[in-house]
């Protein structure tokens, strides 16, 4: 049984990755923001009793669920507002969520010119996963960016590990294909 303190410190773990996996997927960071709240809510509401080794399979599947169902209410909206509706879907501002990316800790000691490349590189990185087929970057995220194992990333996404590897590999030599091709070698 997780203890109160255990649910919070872990829903303050991950808070960040969650909002920067949720954005991926909606593409507008005030439905991000509203859904991983929601996630953290039904979490906390409906299985905060359970052990604290449980947490990160139920928050990944609760932020998944409820994304699916935010896109589901979304689609049937905008087919019911393009077929009776004279108005149209307003286009998002060109807003780059990724420049609120936190410095690490030893920031204060490279030079202006490391930081601003080190910036560049992680938003083109991030401009390719979201590229990625929903899958596949659904898998190299619940892998790479989430940390989960093999079999917990298969759990979550409900397919086998085999397709969880072969998701992973297409993603990995997708994005070092599109990095190489914009010159840039990891």
């Amino acid at each position: 049984m997780a203890t109160e303190r255990e649910l919070s410190d872990f829903l303050e773990s991950v808070e960040r990755r969650a909002f920067k996996t949720t954005l991926y997927a909606v593409k507008d960071e005030d439905t991000a923001l509203d859904l991983v709240q929601e996630a953290m809510i039904r979490l906390a509401e409906k299985y905060g009793d359970r052990p604290a080794e449980e947490l990160g399979p139920l928050f990944t599947r609760i932020l998944q669920n409820v994304t699916l169902d935010h896109h589901r209410r979304h689609k049937v909206r905008s087919m019911w507002t393009t077929l009776f509706s004279a108005f149209t879907k307003d286009d998002d501002d060109d807003h780059d969520p990724l420049e609120t990316l936190l410095a690490e800790s030893g920031a204060s000691q490279r030079s202006a010119e490391n930081e601003l490349e080190r910036t560049q590189v992680m938003a083109t990185i991030e401009d390719e996963i979201k590229k990625l087929p929903d899958r596949q970057r659904e898998a190299f995220l619940l892998r790479y960016w989430e940390e989960l194992d093999i079999s917990e990333t298969a759990a979550v996404m409900g397919v086998s590990e085999g397709s969880v590897k072969t998701h992973c590999s297409r993603a990995t030599h997708a994005l070092a294909a599109a990095l190489k091709s914009r010159g840039i070698e990891l």
